[in-house]
């Protein structure tokens, strides 16, 4: 799985030898005022078939709620030039409507064939446990990384004993645990890493003991720091699919490569113990990327 970003993605994922990795593209309406669905329309429309498509909508009110969801779902149908998602995902639920009344609604666009699955994006144990007993979920996606790791208190205990996959955005930090970013890395324009904390020079400097353990790793495997973190993930839970952002093709290879990477129990024991020694500094919150959109 990824998240599509554009460039030369554009090229590259729609590529048919691509498809068997790329097994699922994650988008959302929200992403580009919608152009990112288009993106993933146009580079999937010839292989649509052998990939399944996830995209989100954000509901800010719960007027006209049934109407609302099933009109934005065909306008995202549209944008990315299907008739039906593989994934349909509610993110967040800022208008603060009930679990149980939008589970019902994605039941009833299930039944007509424009969605296979629902999801919640950014949610609660609460939430999933109520939303799962109307209309059971495929999935639930939020952060999580070796640097965020609050999810593994509630969030993927209730998706593993539910049965509903965790879907992990951001599984490398923002690029963080590529090690590829310095304490003098300046940032503009749209880039996310203008407002999040943990690459304020301070912290960058203070999480090289983190990536002084992948890169041990990375040698000792053959591999790079972020495939050892990706692989880290797919080792501790069969459940969890980590949907990397990129925007540029050597990326992607890499990303796929880390499913090939196999860690034994003892090495990911060492990396569990390594990881319950450190601490991170710096984080993501929602006010960070709010601070982003009002610099823009």
């Amino acid at each position: 799985m990824c998240t599509a970003h554009g460039g030369p993605w554009r090229s590259f994922i729609g590529r048919e030898k691509s498809a068997p990795s790329a097994s699922q593209i994650s988008t959302a309406e929200s992403y580009g005022a919608g152009a990112n669905e288009e993106l993933v329309g146009e580079a999937l429309a010839p292989i649509r078939g052998k990939v399944t498509i996830a995209t989100k909508l954000h509901l800010y009110s719960s007027e006209n709620l049934e109407q609302q969801i099933e009109n934005r779902l065909d306008a995202s149908l549209k944008r990315l030039r299907t008739d039906y998602v593989d994934v349909y995902y509610q993110h967040r639920n800022e208008a603060g409507v009930p679990p149980e009344e939008v589970a019902g609604i994605m039941g009833k666009l299930i039944q007509k064939g424009k969605i296979r699955g629902w999801g919640q994006s950014m949610t609660t144990a609460k939430e999933i446990r109520r939303a799962n007993a109307v209309t059971p979920l495929s999935a639930v996606q939020s952060e999580y990384s070796m640097m965020e790791r609050m999810f593994e208190k509630e969030i993927i205990p209730a998706c593993e004993e539910l049965g509903i996959g965790f879907v992990a955005f951001s599984p490398m930090a923002s690029g963080f645990l590529s090690g590829k970013y310095q304490k003098t890395d300046i940032y503009a324009g749209d880039d996310v890493r203008r407002v999040i904390t943990r690459f304020a020079p301070e912290n960058v400097e203070a999480n090289q003991l983190l990536l002084a353990m992948l890169q041990t790793f990375a040698e000792q495997k053959h591999a790079t720091p972020s495939q050892i973190s990706l692989a880290w993930m797919l080792h501790k839970y069969s459940f969890v699919v980590p949907i990397p952002g990129m925007r540029k093709e050597d990326r992607l290879k890499e990303n796929f490569g880390a499913a090939e990477i196999a860690l034994t129990e003892s090495e990911f024991a060492e990396i569990e113990k390594a990881l319950s020694n450190i601490v991170i500094h710096g984080n993501r919150t929602d006010e960070d990327i709010a601070k982003l959109r009002a610099l823009n």
